[in-house]
């Protein structure tokens, strides 16, 4: 079900927010004028029109979704329900946890496999400034309505599968399609060891190697109740 809200009566932006979100994003949204709706939102951090969503992650979290493959399920789930979606990296660290070279392999898949943006910004000062300009663009420049609702998709056996490898570290639509293609199945792959996930081509040791230790990896409830942000 998909649910549309008009333009404000006096052509006010409108942002919706994910209600985990900090509740100091209201204040910075409502102090440059903007309109909030606090819900849960099926996908995304913020809504700024009918058609863009944005998911926010803080420099931590962004590198922690690579190694766990989060990021890529998320984005995938993104560019199936809305027609632009931005990635929005907050804050720095001390502390990387991942090469430069996992570091831009990431930033590539995000923009060249899946057609998202990527902009870094350095609090959430920069992050709600961001977030309402681009609702600003969509609602008054581009007369954009809203959508609070993501549109869901019906996908076939084969996109679910895919979609179920997409969400593993590092993996695309288009190295998923490998995996699948060399393997044929999600359930060969889930038995293949680390050797023969490196011969699938463009995969290479270093991919193959973070693939199959989430493969391996004994689930733990603990760990899975666990927030991250």
């Amino acid at each position: 079900m998909q649910q549309f809200l008009g333009a404000p009566s006096d052509a006010r932006v409108r942002v919706a927010v994910d209600h985990r979100e900090d509740e100091i994003f209201d204040d910075l949204f409502k102090g440059m004028g903007a309109e909030v709706d606090r819900r849960l939102l099926d996908v995304g951090d913020f809504l700024c029109s009918s058609r863009l969503v944005i998911e926010r992650k803080t420099r931590a979290d962004f590198e922690q979704s690579i190694i766990d493959g989060r990021l890529f399920s998320q984005l995938q789930n993104l560019v199936s329900n809305y027609e632009r979606a931005v990635v929005v990296v907050e804050g720095v660290t001390d502390v990387e946890r991942l090469s430069r070279n996992a570091l831009l392999g990431a930033y590539a898949a995000i923009i060249s496999d899946f057609g998202a943006s990527l902009i870094f910004t350095k609090n959430k000062e920069g992050t709600a400034e961001l977030v309402f300009h681009l609702a600003k663009h969509e609602q008054l420049s581009k007369k954009q309505p809203m959508r609070v609702y993501a549109k869901r998709r019906t996908f076939t056996p084969s996109q679910t599968a895919r979609s179920i490898v997409e969400s593993l570290p590092m993996v695309g639509p288009k190295s998923a399609k490998a995996i699948l293609k060399h393997f044929g199945t999600v359930e060969a792959l889930v038995k293949a060891s680390e050797r023969d996930i490196a011969a699938v081509p463009g995969i290479g040791k270093k991919k193959a190697k973070m693939i199959h230790a989430i493969l391996t990896y004994e689930y733990s409830e603990e760990e899975d109740e666990t927030a991250v942000y």
